[in-house]
């Protein structure tokens, strides 16, 4: 039980408008007499109670002669105001808070025993309302990174849908839903597959996270393109009037907990095998899907780098999805080299539109991916016969049916935006003649983000060959854009320093 508040521990709020994103985070000035009787310091976790509400935040103690905070007022990040719903002035209670009894299952776990249900159900509850430090949650990540089971994976998964917002459709018992796990870049299939498969017929109500590792995230992509952080009455309408959509599944708390760890994830560039399915599962289960299609690229610098690997990644989602009674069709794909042209958000959505608009410089390798992934779904849905889901989807693409269905969702979340173009730009030369024998999918996708992906949505780098392409010493290989000079030049320095990050053969 958390230990009460009593009159002598009250504060007056004020915003001090700091963004620490997911994490709840409070301020209180040196000489605060609550700071002394309590022996609250830099760091220590407060219990912060308003009328019923209550959070638990991570304190900050800024010096009294600073001028950022009044005497009497404790300060509150832009997250924990807006948790807490408070106004300016309002009376504040802090106290320590209850000890964390799920750290024990935590450190059950550094020492690979098994957790169960309720094990994991009530570390996924203590993280979500923050009784968790950065430090916590990254214990924890780091203990399950590839030491989970299938049952535990199963039951990590269904913890995070429990204390998460769950969708409903009732204008259709069948659910579709697409992923990708990622470490391909460029591979920005999603929004043509939701195009494709809505005009199909189908729903595909699509929410998306934001970049973990790489240069860009579906919805980041979407975001150059269109409006994504949608609520959930907004997803109800677009979804009710076009049968898809495609959103910011960080805006709507479906399986809030992933976003928490995702945050802590990108941090440690972490992306660990049973944290990957449950992250994936958690939100497609919480967003209504009833079957689930995803894509694994398998290549010599993709996330995934044997089809060995492949094939027991593709067990664990089958085995975890009959778990949770959803049906999950795992495809095995190329990951020898990045798909379209460009690395980015801006870049990728250029390729989308091109594919979708059917234009004659649209690359052919994003088309032909996205034709597969969604003739896959169509055939899954039962929405064509086995083996006619290829010609279908490309049939529905190439007659415009899917632009038009794309269009409409787009004009639904609220309307097109004119795609950000970067400022500064540099193109890598040819060292030498030769044929394109290789990409590092790896080094590609940490140059876009050096220049500033996905943040900076015009920044990344636009492809100028593929593997097979002959080229002269001195031909442009690829375009490195920033928005910044600083950036640009920041990318530069780690280009000169890579080697084989593009590989030619004479």
């Amino acid at each position: 039980m958390e230990h009460p508040s009593n009159n002598h521990n009250r504060l007056k709020a004020v915003r001090i408008g700091i963004d620490t994103y997911q994490e709840s985070v409070v301020y209180m000035r040196d000489d605060c007499h609550i700071c002394r009787a309590e022996g609250f310091g830099v760091q220590t976790r407060v219990r912060v109670q308003v009328r019923e509400q209550s959070i638990v935040a991570r304190l900050n103690v800024v010096e009294s002669d600073a001028g950022l905070l009044p005497a009497g007022h404790m300060g509150f990040s832009k997250i924990t105001w807006e948790r807490l719903e408070l106004t300016a002035g309002e009376q504040v209670s802090i106290s320590h808070p209850a000890w964390i009894n799920s750290l024990g299952y935590v450190r059950s776990k550094i020492f690979e025993h098994p957790l169960d249900e309720r094990q994991f159900h009530a570390i996924v509850q203590d993280i979500l309302i923050g009784r968790y430090t950065d430090v916590h949650i990254a214990s924890f990540l780091t203990a399950c990174a590839n030491h989970l089971d299938t049952d535990e994976i199963a039951h990590l998964t269904r913890a995070m849908v429990d204390v998460g917002t769950r969708l409903t459709w009732p204008q259709s018992d069948m659910v579709v839903d697409k992923h990708c796990i990622g470490g391909l870049p460029g591979n920005r299939t999603t929004p043509i597959v939701v195009a494709i498969a809505a005009a199909a017929g189908l729903t595909m109500p699509k929410t998306s996270s934001r970049s973990i590792t790489s240069p860009a995230g579906t919805a980041d992509t979407m975001e150059v393109i269109t409006r994504v952080d949608l609520d959930i009455d907004s997803i109800r309408r677009v979804v009710r009037e076009e049968g898809a959509c495609l959103a910011w599944g960080g805006s709507v708390s479906l399986s809030p907990v992933d976003d928490i760890l995702i945050r802590v994830e990108k941090a440690m560039d972490l992306d660990s095998q049973g944290q990957l399915v449950a992250s994936v599962l958690s939100k497609k289960v919480a967003a209504g899907s009833t079957h689930i299609l995803i894509d694994i690229p398998v290549g010599p610098t993709a996330k995934i780098r044997s089809q060995s690997a492949a094939q027991e990644l593709k067990a664990i989602f089958e085995q975890v999805g009959r778990r949770l009674g959803v049906v999950v069709r795992p495809v095995i794909t190329d990951g020898s080299q990045p798909v379209g042209r460009g690395i980015g958000p801006a870049f990728e959505a250029e390729d989308v539109l091109a594919v979708l608009g059917r234009r004659d410089d649209a690359p052919e390798d994003l088309r032909d991916r996205a034709v597969l992934l969604a003739g896959q779904i169509l055939e899954m849905a039962g929405a064509s016969p086995v083996g006619e889901g290829g010609r279908q989807a490309l049939q529905l693409l190439e007659s415009g049916a899917a632009w038009q269905k794309f269009r409409a969702i787009c004009e639904a979340q609220g309307g097109f935006r004119e795609l950000p173009v970067a400022a500064h730009r540099y193109r890598l030369p040819a060292d030498q003649s030769g044929s394109i024998a290789a990409f590092d999918n790896r080094q590609l996708a940490r140059l876009a983000k050096l220049a500033g992906a996905p943040n900076a949505k015009a920044a990344g780098v636009r492809l100028l060959v593929k593997v097979g392409d002959e080229v002269s010493k001195g031909d442009p290989l690829l375009e490195l854009c920033a928005e910044t000079p600083g950036e640009l030049r920041y990318a530069r320095s780690y280009l000169e320093q890579t080697t084989d990050l593009i590989r030619l053969q004479r």
